[in-house]
């Protein structure tokens, strides 16, 4: 049985991008896998953010997660900030990490660029997210193209440790899903959809209501061909409507192409809002049930049991190998 980890930030309400292109592919998972679910809420200070609507944010994504089908007693959900081990064993990998190639990550110089001060997190997230995974002997990451870059520095620093101290941790594997891993923006589709956008018209929440997915979909930024033809090059935002369609009813986009042939953009739209639609309401209305409940507590207590009970242990290891601390004489 492999185990696999997978981190979201808490920054903001999870897209249509995030369920389609990542948790709904965790949830046939669980069933063969060890599988650990983080909430990375130490990654999303490392920018600005409000305390209330953080811990907000903390409990509604553990929220979606288990309404999008994660089962705790198949899977470890817990928060990240709740288990020390996460930011003990990445000051050990920090130590081993060398400025120049955290200095070279793409996300590091995007959020860097132009600005007056640079948080020193900013530059030293991708050992924490080292750490995040490596505590738990993870054999696979599912993550999208934007953390392939984070996931190398992951497996340098894990090879780099080993080869230094002892074989203590397992090399992870990089998983990327095939269909819909990568939704992009309803107003920008050359860029990816983020739930961090500024422009609200961009992205569709796991927590839109109906209309409101609705009215952002019939908004989209398509063309003025009025042919839908999936044409990534020429035609970006008709084919992202054409994956996001696909990606919720599982019909392939030479389908829907057929589907739609001689019809206007008007009606199409309209089928990917519905289908949409169909795929977040049973979610929402589990979230629902879940969000205030003594239950969430309880699970994500447990999580955090669980998790760090496996954490502890990597990390004492890591911990010998380096040689902190200190070996107790017994009489």
């Amino acid at each position: 049985m492999k185990t696999i980890f997978s981190g979201i930030q808490p920054s903001g309400t999870l897209t249509i991008g995030n369920y389609l292109g990542a948790m709904r592919h965790f949830v046939p998972l669980q069933d063969d896998h060890q599988c650990y679910f983080c909430i990375v809420d130490e990654h999303a200070i490392t920018v600005p953010q409000d305390r209330l609507k953080l811990r907000h944010n903390i409990r509604s994504l553990a929220a979606l997660y288990l309404a999008s089908g994660i089962d705790p007693e198949k899977a470890t959900l817990f928060i990240q900030s709740e288990v020390p081990a996460h930011t003990q064993l990445s000051w050990i990998l920090q130590s081993i990490s060398y400025i120049g190639e955290l200095e070279r990550m793409t996300q590091f110089k995007d959020k860097s660029t132009g600005k007056d001060a640079v948080s020193a997190g900013l530059l030293t997230y991708p050992p924490l997210m080292a750490a995040d995974i490596l505590l738990y002997n993870t054999d696979q990451v599912p993550v999208g193209e934007d953390q392939k870059q984070h996931m190398e520095l992951t497996r340098n620093l894990a090879q780099r440790f080993n080869n230094k101290h002892n074989d203590i941790f397992t090399i992870p594997e990089v998983s990327i899903p095939k269909v819909g891993a990568r939704i992009m923006s309803l107003q920008e589709p050359t860029k990816k959809m983020s739930k961090s956008d500024e422009n609200e018209k961009g992205f569709i929440s796991m927590l839109d209501e109906p209309k409101k997915i609705e009215k952002k979909v019939k908004s989209a930024v398509t063309d003025s061909e009025g042919i839908v033809k999936y044409d990534k090059e020429n035609k970006p935002g008709v084919s992202n409507l054409l994956t996001i369609y696909s990606s919720c009813t599982g019909e392939s986009i030479e389908t829907l192409e057929e589907k739609y042939a001689g019809k206007g953009y008007g009606d199409f739209k309209q089928g990917v809002a519905e289908a949409v639609i169909g795929v977040l309401k049973p979610i929402q209305d589990k979230y629902n049930a879940l969000i205030d409940s003594e239950e969430l507590d309880d699970i994500l207590d447990n999580g955090a049991e669980k998790a760090a009970h496996t954490a502890n242990k990597t990390l004492a290891k890591a911990k010998k190998a380096v040689g902190l601390g200190r070996v107790k004489k017994r009489k």
